[in-house]
């Protein structure tokens, strides 16, 4: 599985709002994510797995 690259766009409560670099958006639970996820952060998911870049 390749990894899939993502910016976060906006966080809206227990939420954020992902835009990938392939034009798909997607929306999260920040509980998924990283901590130290903010608005603007890069993520990588790859084999289930969410880090911040």
């Amino acid at each position: 599985m390749e990894p899939i690259f993502y910016t976060v766009v906006s966080i809206n409560g227990d939420y954020a709002q992902l835009a990938g670099d392939g034009g798909q958006e997607h929306s999260i639970t920040m509980f998924l994510l990283p901590e130290g996820t903010t608005v603007g952060s890069r993520l990588k998911l790859e084999i289930f797995q969410w880090e911040l870049i």
